[in-house]
């Protein structure tokens, strides 16, 4: 039950903070450009200063608010409403500079960034300054762990614990305790998140991507986003890059609490986690399954086929959203194994999208012990999850929630076709922006573009991505009558 009501101040001054932090990312995105000469420096750096007028003034105006720790009804707003600021602060770049001059579309583009969906209106990437290609990676990069997960690994510092916004950010079915506190978790989250980042950047300078190139696909790897600096994504780079980037995928698409435990030395936890194992075992079926698909039916070399395969394999299903390869060109029978990947979705506690795979293995031991029950009533059968007893109360939310993600899903396509789009291009629009996955099917496919969708429906579209995002009911309970009731 929500006792406290929702105080408007608080919520300003929780909004000046992450628009604070998204300036100071801004101010790296006028450093590229000065570095670059580019024309639209001065432009960039008002728009930067501008946005740090903003949080400061909020911050300032609110500064009575600076200790007050929010109640969980208050928290539910401010993560929901902090997510559709930071896409509106993050059009500016691209409204000042005149590179998306549509309002619309740079909110669309925006939103998608720190979403880390990856669907984008550009038709040509490769014609904008490096300083906007820049800003489109870092927002890949805030959105990827989170900025209000940021925002808590810094309150010690402030004085707030923000357990509540913790949880209304994170996926609320992280199975492991990384540390006893909450900002604990947060920093060491965030600890991991920049080693990867940092790793995959001198992997793929060692495999001769530029500087520039290789931070901004890291940035958007490892916040699995998919944001390319390049036209084709991924397609033009070596082999040896795809699997550096493949590799990466795969380890964002990973808990990463579980990232924590291994570096803490605790392997048999790691590898003996169960969601881990069946997202693992996904890959390896589903990747060899296309491979020979691939293979036997399009005549591709075994090579090629294993790297196209694995690839989109583990980008669709991580909900990055490179692309090596156009699926839709595929046999029918691999294009559907992409489209059931769309569903599941990565790792919980990852930086990936979907329903999750642990959801799905939960529902799986759920169908299983139902068809136990049925054979032996009078037998005592517990759901196990790594070794524990599930309670009963989380297998009915988990089940609640498939139920719910996926006729959002369906309302969703519906709700696209009335736009005038045809099924495909409906289907598959929402469930890759709900997923935050990216590409999807029909003319929004791995080597299309959303640009020609109504205004509408790209407006439409942003909200399934913060949805998806926020994991639907850190959201939708805001849209409720009970939420502003109690």
């Amino acid at each position: 039950m929500f006792k406290a009501k929702i105080n408007p101040s608080l919520i300003l001054h929780f909004l000046s903070i992450v628009i604070s932090f998204e300036s100071l990312f801004m101010f790296l995105a006028v450093f590229v450009s000065a570095l670059n000469h580019e024309t639209i420096t001065e432009k960039l750096l008002l728009a930067s200063v501008f946005a740090f007028l903003l949080g400061l003034s909020l911050n300032i105006l609110t500064k009575n608010q600076r200790h007050s720790e929010p109640s969980r009804k208050e928290s539910f707003f401010i993560v929901s409403i902090s997510w559709f600021m930071l896409g509106l602060i993050g059009t500016i770049p691209y409204l000042v500079t005149g590179t998306i001059p549509n309002f619309v579309n740079a909110f669309f583009e925006s939103i998608s960034g720190f979403t880390t969906t990856g669907s984008s209106i550009l038709a040509d990437i490769e014609s904008l300054p490096k300083s906007i290609l820049f800003w489109r990676a870092e927002t890949h990069w805030i959105g990827g762990m989170g900025i209000i997960v940021l925002v808590v690994a810094v309150m010690p510092f402030l004085n707030i614990n923000g357990i509540y916004l913790f949880y209304s950010e994170i996926s609320s079915v992280t199975d492991e305790k990384i540390s006893t506190k909450i900002r604990y978790a947060a920093r060491n989250m965030w600890l991991v998140y920049i080693g990867l980042t940092f790793i995959e950047i001198v992997f793929l300078l060692i495999g001769k991507m530029s500087l520039f190139d290789s931070v901004c696909h890291a940035f958007a790897t490892v916040a699995t986003g998919g944001f390319s600096t390049k036209n084709d994504s991924i397609a033009g780079f070596s082999p040896y890059i795809q699997y550096i980037i493949t590799l990466f995928m795969l380890l964002s698409g990973i808990n990463f609490s579980l990232h924590v435990i291994l570096l803490k030395g605790k392997f048999r936890t790691f590898i003996k986690n169960e969601e881990l194992r069946l997202y693992l075992f996904i890959i390896l079926v589903v990747g060899a399954t296309i491979t020979g698909l691939l293979y036997f039916e399009q005549h591709l070399k075994l090579e090629q086929a294993f790297r196209d395969s694995v690839f989109q394999v583990v980008s669709v299903l991580t909900a990055t959203g490179f692309a090596t390869a156009d699926y839709l060109k595929w046999p029918e029978q691999a294009t559907l194994l992409i489209a059931l990947l769309m569903l599941i979705g990565a790792s919980s506690g990852s930086t990936g999208g979907g329903v999750k795979v642990i959801r799905h293995l939960i529902s799986l031991k759920k169908i299983r012990h139902s068809f136990k029950t049925l054979i032996k009533p009078n037998v005592v059968n517990v759901i196990r999850y790594n070794g524990s007893a599930v309670q009963s109360e989380y297998i009915s939310g988990v089940l609640a929630f498939v139920i719910l993600y996926y006729l959002i899903l369906m309302v969703s396509t519906l709700i696209m076709m009335s736009f005038g789009q045809d099924a495909a291009t409906s289907f598959g629009a929402s469930a890759t922006c709900m997923g935050g996955i990216g590409p999807g099917f029909g003319t929004v496919g791995p080597v299309s573009n959303f640009l020609h969708l109504p205004d509408g429906a790209k407006y439409f579209l942003t909200l399934l991505m913060v949805i998806g995002r926020l994991e639907i009911y850190s959201v939708l309970i805001i849209f409720t009558r009970t939420f502003w009731r109690l």
